[in-house]
């Protein structure tokens, strides 16, 4: 079988062989026998604008019949083409999974050893290995699914028909942004399948084949509504759900439960490039005041993703619904502490000469286009700077480094910074903070007019604490201190939404 993108010119070269050919313009599918070479079918294909189809049929034909005068191969019947469009293809098609890997009794059997409630996608996975002739797989997963790591192994070995030698990363991997391509594809493997996580690195930026495995846990969505309708028995309480990617299929099926109980105001946030209603540790969607949100009930069993979220929405009470145990219970922050820690460490920071720039090396969390920013920062104000590659940053690392440094800014995980940072002797900033020390974002205290806005007071009665702290590492429409992959470049003479929301000052977007 032969395929060929191009036109039709080429149909008397191609024709030529003894095979199967199929031919593929820009407007027209077609496909002839070669033993049968009268024979034509012709589809109509995907085109966009119908007016342009139009103009290139006539001139494909004329080409169509100079081509085939020349040639043996007669077509005699290929008619007009089919006046109605059909509809416009589908952007995204799902790979079907052969029928004989699904009803596999034996296949099945050994995944009946895991635990039910988790879909590890095993005959999707065992599917990605067969077409893509993977022979040397990697899987990584979180400490939380490790146990689970040996069984799969296991069972992908034993059953690709490529009998592929399976490797366990077993470095920790603490959030998406922890994706090991970079030690997978120094193992030479062919396809690295990344579990607990979704698809926070673009496919299109890693260095070898990555599949995204969820790993979705099942949950009575059922419970979780009627948990929502015995603590909000009000249908017209605006409320928002949310939760980790494991638990977001339950957070949609929750939302159509109620909406069919005349909940007509639950909202599912979304911070793209996340799913709508997921969330992560240093990613989260910040509500807009205007849907006067009350509450929101977020399903996970910790709290460490949840903190996110009520720290990007601290005027919002937080409910966290375990799935496991089906009890909803009122989360509570200390923005008051946090702030106030955050603001200190930044005042301390400004005074500081001699800096040190961590870039992390765990996974994808440091970015070099961050880094490439930060310097830019150091060159422009005259400090002195030192840059260090680290995949762990502790205290006690970072005490090895003795009292040369005067402050630190980390390009790895703001989290390190927001909930750990007072255990660090240095001030060790994120890169929304730097920018806030460096003079390019106002800090949350320095926006009321009631502030001193003087490096002596570190006071929180002098801010507000209730202005924003972002939480927008991954987002797309987070400020130019963060990671995204895939961000939105801001319009011509404007600047970034949440850039401008946080008060930027003399800050020009890159385009």
């Amino acid at each position: 079988m032969l395929c060929f993108f191009g036109r039709r010119r080429r149909l008397r070269d191609l024709c030529d062989s003894n095979r199967t050919v199929f031919i593929i313009t820009r407007s027209w599918y077609y496909a002839t026998d070669s033993l049968n070479p009268n024979i034509i079918k012709h589809f109509r294909f995907h085109q966009r604008r119908r007016k342009k189809r139009r103009k290139m049929a006539k001139p494909q034909e004329e080409e169509a019949s100079t081509s085939t005068s020349s040639s043996s191969l007669t077509i005699s019947n290929l008619t007009n083409p089919i006046s109605k469009p059909k509809p416009t293809p589908k952007r995204f098609i799902h790979t079907q999974i052969p029928s004989s890997l699904l009803s596999d009794p034996a296949l099945n059997a050994a995944i009946s050893l895991l635990p039910s409630s988790y879909d590890f996608e095993v005959h999707k996975t065992l599917h990605r290995i067969t077409t893509s002739s993977a022979k040397r797989v990697a899987l990584q997963l979180p400490d939380g699914l490790l146990m689970f790591s040996l069984p799969l192994a296991d069972i992908l070995s034993s059953f690709a028909p490529s009998n592929p030698s399976i490797l366990i990363l077993a470095d920790p991997t603490y959030g998406a942004c922890c994706l090991a391509d970079t030690a997978a594809a120094s193992l030479s493997a062919d396809l690295l399948v990344h579990y607990g996580h979704s698809c926070l690195v673009p496919v299109t930026s890693s260095l070898l084949p990555v599949l995204y495995v969820f790993v979705d846990i099942r949950v009575d969505a059922s419970r979780l509504a009627e948990s929502v309708r015995n603590t909000f028995p009000d249908p017209s309480t605006p409320i928002a759900l949310a939760g980790t990617i494991q638990f977001v299929s339950a957070v949609h099926s929750a939302r159509e439960i109620l909406m069919s109980n005349g909940y007509d105001q639950i909202h599912v946030p979304q911070a793209k490039p996340l799913s709508p209603g997921e969330v992560l540790g240093c990613t989260a969607p910040t509500i807009p005041k205007s849907k006067n949100v009350e509450a929101v009930v977020f399903v996970a069993d910790g709290r460490f993703h949840l903190e996110a979220f009520m720290i990007a929405n601290p005027k919002i009470k937080a409910f966290r619904y375990d799935p496991f145990l089906g009890v909803l219970v009122l989360e509570e922050y200390d923005h008051d502490g946090m702030k106030k820690a955050r603001k200190d460490a930044i005042l301390e920071a400004r005074k500081a000469k001699n800096w040190g720039i961590i870039l992390g090396t765990l996974g994808r969390q440091g970015s070099v286009k961050v880094l490439d920013r930060v310097l830019e920062h150091m060159e422009e104000k005259g400090f002195d700077y030192t840059i260090v590659l680290m995949s762990e940053i502790s205290p006690q690392r970072i005490e090895l480094f003795g009292n040369s440094i005067d402050a630190w800014v980390q390009i790895a995980c703001p989290r390190l910074s927001i909930d750990w940072g007072e255990g660090f002797k240095r001030p060790m900033l994120t890169t929304f903070e730097f920018d806030v020390a460096m003079g390019y974002v106002k800090g949350w205290w320095e926006k009321n007019l009631g502030s001193c806005q003087t490096s002596g007071c570190v006071g929180c009665d002098c801010g507000d604490v209730n202005q924003e702290y972002p939480m927008d590492y991954y987002s797309q429409d987070g400020g130019e201190w963060n990671s995204c992959y895939m961000k939105k470049k801001a319009a011509s003479g404007e600047r970034n939404k949440a850039v401008r929301r946080l008060g930027v000052q003399n800050v020009q977007l890159k385009q």
